[in-house]
């Protein structure tokens, strides 16, 4: 008997389908934990993910359309009846912003809506509270990397969920993006916009600065960039010690998303990942990584 395996554009169409929207002119821009596609005849895109994050998608979709009604910058949901479920993927839709070639927004957009985000009352709906490493624990329980990989992996999360127990926050807690890092900004004209909200919770707030301080050691983000990131957000999480922690997270944090493409047989991702654990067990935590 064949099997036949739904494929991340296969849901998308029939996302649009379902939903009426014209999916002619289809065009991937973007594929990692989630992939995202171009609908040039509605001005749009598919954002196809895992149908285990369903939750987290309606929630994202209902906190960004809260946002934009509070006139905060965030990328903007398309009024249809969404989510909509195809096989193992959920499917949303999201207004598109043209770029036109124009280089990624630099770290201080980034500060400065964050600053803004922090600083909104709560929202109305029920969000979660943080849980650090939760999609990485998950992964490793069902990856099929070697026994003693996953093993070692589990150890290190362990150690580090217990370092983050006894972490004391200066900022307090609240309203968090939960994956704050510029490669979520998008131009709208000359002004910026915030996207991807499904990891949005409650949590510390200094979660959401340590990303881009993750960025200067693992990606070569320039000092200069880093502090005119600080200005914008108005304090400087390098002064906290808690910081050093927080990035040891988001190294492992973003293992996940490798791990689950490397057991799909993509073998740049499991290039980058065999590379992003090495350095990891060497405890180099200089060692400048790729992303793709």
């Amino acid at each position: 008997m064949t099997t036949i395996t739904t494929q991340p554009e296969d849901a998308a169409r029939a996302g649009c389908h379902a939903l009426g929207i014209d999916a002619r002119g289809l065009m991937p821009l973007r594929e990692h934990a989630t992939s995202v596609y171009r609908l040039p005849n509605e001005d749009a895109v598919a954002r196809v993910s895992p149908r285990a994050k369903s939750d987290a998608i309606v929630r994202g979709v209902a906190l960004a359309g809260w946002l934009v009604d509070q006139g905060y910058p965030a990328t903007e949901p398309l009024d249809v009846a969404q989510p909509f479920t195809h096989g193992p993927y959920v499917i949303n839709f999201w207004r598109y912003y043209p770029q036109h070639n124009r280089d990624q927004p630099a770290p201080e957009h980034l500060g400065r809506l964050l600053r803004q985000l922090h600083d909104l009352p709560p929202p109305p709906m029920a969000l979660p509270v943080y849980q650090p490493l939760a999609s990485l624990c998950t992964a490793i329980g069902r990856s099929r990397l070697p026994a003693e990989i996953r093993s070692w992996l589990t150890e290190a999360t362990r150690e580090l969920l217990d370092a983050y127990s006894r972490l004391d926050f200066p900022l307090g807690t609240g309203l968090i993006h939960g994956d704050a890092y510029p490669g979520n900004l998008i131009w709208d004209g000359s002004s910026v916009r915030l996207g991807d909200w499904d990891e949005a919770a409650l949590g510390p707030r200094e979660l959401d600065l340590a990303s881009t301080h993750h960025g200067a050691v693992r990606f070569g983000r320039p000092q200069q960039l880093i502090n005119a990131f600080t200005r914008a957000y108005g304090y400087d999480a390098s002064a906290w010690s808690g910081l050093s922690t927080l990035v040891a997270i988001r190294d492992f944090h973003t293992l996940g998303a490798f791990i689950k493409r490397a057991d799909a047989g993509d073998l740049r991702a499991a290039a980058q990942l065999h590379h992003r654990i090495a350095t990891l067990q060497d405890g180099n935590r200089n060692a400048r990584w790729n992303t793709f």
